[in-house]
């Protein structure tokens, strides 16, 4: 059967026995504003548990819904259109085990199929409590109010956006450090774009060594060479003294001297033609260029040691940014589907921990301000069926239980409000289960 409702329902009556502290009560609401009072322990909890516990089903009820001594309850509530009966039985073995029954009615007393679903389907979520959404922490407020911007993974994106935030943060410490590496390493000024061959400069050190060696070499030589020249001149001046003084050894000696000044004048010839003797290698300044080589090559090194770490670090700043834009576009999407959502309240909107108002956070607003938008989200979380409960109607001063009645009958909604009253003079009053006196009754009284 197709639930077809003509319009928004409100509660017409409640009728309820034997529910928590409740022996037998009817409720039949003549206003916008439904005050429920009496003492603590009277029952007023009990008949705010009742109508929620007929719409809402065995989920929210408690584990003790019976009164204690009776073995069978009832709640009848009346929508006009909708009629619903919930009756919870106790177990005949077990006390303590208490099953549950539901009947869904039209007008016209047709009963629905699968009436717990007619219900849900048709309500939604209806135990949004203003005042308790106003004493919850912000980010409760802020998670309660997310149901109303639809086709939005919230939980997702706060997912999203925990992870590449943690990201950001782990790729801004690295490039921080990398950052305060790169700063620590000195380079020197002036340095050449290609490293100095310092292999190069070393055999060419070697290479003037043996050269200055061979040098050395052939000056030892012709030093040896000189004083052979001059030993064998001496020896050939004495020789041709002996010779004048021997004259029978004269031929032998001339000749032995002919042979030495021969070599003499072949070793003179040799000295007067030999090629000068080249400068020798200044090695000084080849290993002063290979000391520069190896500093200049060191300072390089740290050039690109320098080079490659700003690199990874501007590598960790990309991704920081990148994990950034990725966040920011996600909340740009949220923002659009806020805005989209169409707000109960002008300037209602989301922060990261918790509801905004006017761009500022819902706790910083007045009591009015508070009250006033809480009241109105709970209104827009229950289009179909116009009915708010709050539970600490005793914490709501003159002011706020005005604006609260205010609200109720502009927006047409029935807002049902526990509190402590021992007047016995306001609403609906409870005593000892049942209903004490009514607005209606006292009217009568009076009159």
């Amino acid at each position: 059967m197709a639930v077809k409702i003509e319009g928004p329902l409100k509660i017409i009556s409640l009728q309820a026995e034997n529910i928590k502290k409740l022996v037998a009560v009817e409720i039949a609401p003549d206003g916008a504003l439904v005050e429920i009072t009496g003492r603590n322990g009277a029952g007023k909890t009990s008949i705010l548990d009742a109508i929620w516990w007929a719409i809402e089903g065995a989920k929210h009820v408690q584990a003790a819904p019976i009164r204690k001594g009776a073995n069978k309850a009832r709640i009848k509530l009346d929508l006009g259109e909708v009629k619903v009966t919930r009756t919870f039985n106790r177990g005949k073995d077990d006390e303590n085990a208490v099953t549950t029954s539901i009947i869904v009615e039209n007008e016209a007393g047709a009963r629905y199929p699968s009436p717990q679903k007619v219900l849900d389907d048709l309500f939604g979520v209806l135990t949004f409590d203003p005042m308790a959404f106003l004493r919850e922490d912000p980010k409760k407020q802020l998670a309660m109010l997310r149901g109303l911007v639809p086709d939005v993974d919230f939980a997702a994106i706060d997912k999203a956006n925990a992870e590449d935030f943690a990201k950001r943060t782990d790729a801004n410490r690295n490039a921080k450090a990398l950052r305060a590496q790169a700063a620590g390493i000195v380079v020197p000024a002036g340095l050449p774009d290609e490293p100095v061959d310092e292999a190069a400069l070393v055999a060419e050190l070697e290479q003037a060594g043996e050269q200055n060696a061979l040098i050395e070499k052939r000056k030892a030589n012709r030093a040896t060479a000189e004083q052979t020249r001059d030993h064998l001149t001496a020896n050939a001046a004495a020789l041709v003294k002996r010779a004048n003084e021997l004259r029978e050894q004269a031929a032998e000696l001339e000749r032995e001297a002919d042979e030495r000044l021969k070599e003499a004048q072949d070793l003179t010839v040799k000295l007067e033609n030999a090629d000068p003797l080249p400068d020798p290698v200044d090695t000084a300044s080849v290993r002063e260029r290979i000391a520069n080589a190896a500093a200049i090559n060191r300072g390089i090194e740290a050039r690109e040691r320098r080079r490659q770490i700003e690199g990874r670090a501007a590598d960790f700043e990309d991704e920081a940014e990148r994990l950034t834009a990725a966040i920011t576009e996600r909340k740009a999407r949220v923002e659009a589907a806020i805005k989209a959502a169409k707000m109960p309240v002008a300037g209602l909107g989301f922060g990261d921990d918790g509801v905004l108002l006017n761009g500022l956070p819902l706790e910083q607003a007045s009591d009015a301000e508070q009250l006033r938008t809480a009241v109105a989200i709970a209104m827009a979380m229950n289009p179909t069926l116009r009915v708010i409960r709050v539970r600490d109607g005793s914490l709501l001063d003159d002011g706020s239980m005005k604006l609260l009645a205010e609200m109720a009958e502009t927006r047409g909604y029935q807002v049902w409000v526990e509190m402590v009253n021992t007047t016995g003079r306001v609403g609906f009053v409870i005593e000892d289960g049942r209903v004490a006196s009514t607005p209606a009754s006292r009217r009568e009284k009076a009159a």
